[in-house]
């Protein structure tokens, strides 16, 4: 009983009354409360065949759906001996994945992440990030990685989208019911649900944990609706990206310093850090106190602790892109700190900063968490020469190509975007053990083996299945929105099967230019509107809501489809989810991406419809700089031709267009008697063949164990040998060399009169450097000769790297080089010292340069 409720006079109470499964169906319930299921074919047929339609209406929730189950259905599946035996073998299956324990040795590693994309009856993401940040869980899962992870549980999520008649974006916001989702409360010991708390702005706010299984991952998500707060702190947790700046402030600090003290209220130490994004950056300060109080480390100390044992992942291609704030909102919320790390507000302030004392300067939280990660990775090569730029400020003395920040390339969770159709024929073609081998290009170039016919049939019957469904939708979009019946008849059942479906689903930011392809209406009307060869273009995606250019690209497009020349040939499907991404990735025949380069970081969509043996035809930006070949799609090119966005804008349509007409459409309608094209299949091999394997989420996985997890786990184990007396070496080393650094004095410098003379091919650069350090050892300072080359006045390409050789190693040490010169050209050259010490993690650990 939950209390009265008085209506029309009656007075009414209200019951709970809790669904309870009989003896014989409670593996359903095990099954339903972990998302394994939403990634086995097998488990998500069977919640299918309890009831297809309901579990559709119920946003494929099997939680739900089992909410609903009446008596009488649940014992007409007890009596169901195929469904009995289906339920068998998908939880016999269930239990042998997870009981598996992970590998007991190597690190424990944590990752946050402001959202996580792991179903859509979920709506704990909104687009790329959360969808990449579910994958990797569900990857970690299948490795059975020694992983665990913290978010934030939202009561609206981000919004559902609807279209006006006059096609504006309306912004639907429907609560979660918890209790029909796969969320279990965080118990104690004592059987207490587990809460923690974090002071904003001088309240106690406090927060509820959650445990959502994802497969063997544990993801724990923080709720503050809860009845212990005022209501302005309830809402912390009700939208992602909701509210004004200070609300983003309040999530930020929930997810790094709350999502911290939950781990260690569970009793959890991980050993390493992953920040997805710098929205957890606020996790590097709660660390560093913890390290100041419990280990008794001084803040430089416990920062270089923090640094080893943590990874920062970049995933925004602009600076604007960077959440950053105010010194005076700040002051309110992390004060505090400065008493826990015994550090001045200037100091704290100051990391945030590019300049520590610049009063105006926003506080930026990218910057937080570069500045207490020892890593930092883009999310593609292109991104990670972007992000080099990007941040290229916070070492002033190094090129952008010398800093330490790396990339891994994004990639998808094959299980959950492939169709089953495919899936089979990989398993039957490439070997059952397939999944275990996706990064194997042997099992994958096997596709070449596969008949035509046979993958032209597979590919017909899942474009087929998609626009049945677009069919389906429409009919229900229109009778809601009251769109003319004889109108949407026309467009329904104009629709061809056999036509060339391409499509363009994403976020709708600006800079993705959704409505590029509409820069020309009349050859765009040529190309859709001829009989032989028909052409259908699909959109999809939402705008965040305060994006008025990205709702305004939503409105051109749904008014564009009413255009008669473009009606039933270019079509915009409202509410983008996961459930519709998948369709259109597996049915497509062409997926479309048009950014403005650099701006795309990475992107994955183009890499599910990889996955499903549909080509992309993109331009050269973010993943596809790395996963285009020749014969495997089309491209347009990395680099503008003009500065004027406008006229590159004309350019990119042309070409858009000419490549659709004189390549792409050709090739799908150039058919033999039995109604395949050859060239066409050719590029479903290649594509399959060279791209795929390239972008499964068990490549990206591995990377990141190879390039960065590997790393700081040696590290950060040789820092805390013998309670940490390696750290506290390196903290006095630094003081020391810093101390000592500006007295640093050139002696002589021996190079080439380059200025008076040139030199020759094959010709030895020699030079000879001598130093006078007062006290400092020569092995503690490096000297090295730089060259570049210059491309503007102010931008420089590095060339070449040389460190010098100690020759003399006493009170005024010399260093010397010997280079042979093979490259001509004119370069200048420069020379620098820096500090040695084989416990360094890289040049940027330690930012004392001096130019001679």
């Amino acid at each position: 009983m939950l209390g009265n409720l008085t209506e029309n006079g009656a007075k009414l109470k209200r019951i709970f009354i809790e669904p309870k499964l009989p003896a014989g169906l409670a593996p359903l319930n095990e099954l339903a409360h972990n998302l394994w299921w939403s990634w086995q074919h097998d488990a998500i047929d069977l919640f299918k065949s309890i009831d297809a339609q309901k579990f559709e209406h119920l946003n494929f929730n099997p939680v739900a759906l089992l909410d609903e189950l009446s008596v009488e259905r649940a014992q007409a599946l007890l009596d169901d001996a195929g469904f009995m035996a289906r339920l068998g073998k998908v939880y016999g299956d269930f239990k042998q994945y997870t009981e598996k324990a992970p590998a007991p040795a190597g690190p424990q590693i944590a990752y946050f992440c402001m959202e996580y994309g792991l179903h859509q009856s979920l709506r704990l993401y909104s687009g790329g990030l959360g969808v990449l940040a579910g994958d990797y869980l569900k990857e970690a899962s299948d490795c059975n990685t020694n992983l665990v992870s913290v978010g934030l549980l939202y009561r609206y999520g981000y919004f559902q989208q609807a279209i006006s008649l006059r096609g504006e974006q309306i912004h639907q916001l429907d609560a979660a019911k918890f209790t029909q989702l796969p969320l279990r409360p965080v118990r104690d010991q004592r059987g207490e649900w587990v809460k923690i708390h974090v002071n904003l702005a001088g309240r106690t706010v406090w927060i509820k944990v959650w445990l959502l299984s994802v497969g063997r991952i544990h993801l724990y998500l923080l709720d503050t609706d809860i009845d212990d707060n005022r209501w302005e702190d309830r809402s912390i947790t009700h939208q992602l990206y909701g509210g004004d700046n200070e609300n983003r402030l309040r999530q930020e600090l929930v997810l790094g310093i709350g999502g911290l003290r939950a781990l260690k209220a569970l009793g959890l130490n991980p050993d390493l850090y992953h920040l997805n994004e710098g929205h957890a950056a606020f996790l590097g300060l709660e660390r560093l106190q913890n390290y100041v109080k419990d280990k008794k480390l001084s803040f430089e100390e416990a920062l270089e602790v923090v640094r080893s044992t943590q990874l920062f992942t970049t995933h925004t291609p602009v600076p604007a892109g960077h959440d950053a704030f105010s010194e005076a909102l700040l002051r309110d919320y992390i004060f505090e700190y400065t008493y826990g790390l015994n550090i001045s507000w200037e100091q704290l302030i100051g990391i945030g900063r590019l300049v520590a004392a610049d009063p105006n300067e926003l506080f930026s939280v990218s910057h937080l968490a570069i500045r207490t990660s020892q890593e930092v990775n883009g999310v593609s090569r292109l991104h990670g020469e972007v992000s080099q730029k990007m941040f290229n400020d916070l070492y002033p003395d190094y090129n952008y190509a010398e800093t330490h920040i790396g990339y891994v390339t994004n990639s998808v969770h094959f299980p959950t975007w492939v169709a089953r159709e495919w899936l089979e024929l990989y398993e039957k073609s490439f070997g059952k053990d397939f999944l275990s081998n996706q990064t194997d290009h042997s099992r994958w170039e096997k596709i070449h083996q596969v008949p035509s016919d046979k993958i032209m049939d597979l590919r017909r019957l899942l474009k087929k299945r998609l626009l049945d469904w677009v069919r389906k939708t429409l009919q229900e979009d229109f009778a809601r929105r009251g769109e003319n019946p004889s109108a949407t008849f026309e467009i329904v059942n104009g629709l061809n099967d056999d036509a060339l479906v391409i499509g363009f689903a994403r976020r709708f930011a600006t800079y993705k230019r959704a409505t590029l392809l509409f820069s020309n209406e009349k050859r765009l009307a040529e190309i859709v509107n001829n009989a032989d060869r028909p052409v259908i273009f699909l959109f999809a995606g939402k705008a965040h809501p305060a994006d008025k250019g990205g709702q305004e690209f939503i409105r051109l497009i749904y008014n564009t489809t009413k255009n008669p020349l473009f009606k039933g040939k270019v079509i915009f499907l409202e509410n983008y989810s996961m459930e519709m991404a998948k369709l259109l990735v597996q049915g497509v025949d062409i997926w479309l991406n048009n950014p403005t380069r650099p701006k795309e970081a990475s992107g994955t969509s183009g890499m599910k419809a990889v996955m499903n043996g549909v080509m992309n035809f993109s331009v050269l930006d973010g993943w596809w700089v790395e996963g285009y070949k020749p014969g495997a799609g089309w491209a347009l090119p990395e680099h503008d031709t003009y500065s004027d966005p406008a006229l590159q804008n004309e350019l990119d349509a042309e070409t858009i267009y000419n490549i659709l007409e004189n390549d792409i459409v050709p090739t799908y309608y150039e058919r033999d008697e039995k109604g395949v094209s050859e060239r066409w299949v050719s590029h479903v091999r290649n594509t399959i063949a060279k791209i795929a394997p390239e972008f499964v989420m068990k490549r990206m996985l591995d990377d990141y164990q190879e390039r960065f997890y590997s790393k700081l786990w040696a590290r950060s184990q040789k820092l805390k040998k013998n309670h940490y007396e390696p750290v506290r070496e390196l903290v006095e080393w630094k003081n020391y060399l810093r101390q000592g650094w500006e007295a640093i004095e050139l002696k002589e410098l021996k190079a080439p009169d380059t200025y008076n003379h040139s030199m020759h091919l094959g010709d030895k650069f020699e030079a000879e450097v001598t130093l006078e350090l007062y006290g400092l050892a020569p092995e503690d300072i490096g000297v090295e000769v730089v060259f570049f080359r210059r491309v503007t006045e102010k931008q420089l390409e590095l060339i070449s790297v040389h460190e010098m050789t100690l020759e003399h190693g006493k009170s005024k040490p010399r260093y010397a080089c010997h280079i042979a010169l093979g490259t001509a050209g004119v370069f200048e050259y420069g020379f620098r010292i820096f500090p040695k010490h084989p416990l360094l993690a890289h040049r940027q650990d330690f930012g004392l340069v001096r130019w001679l």
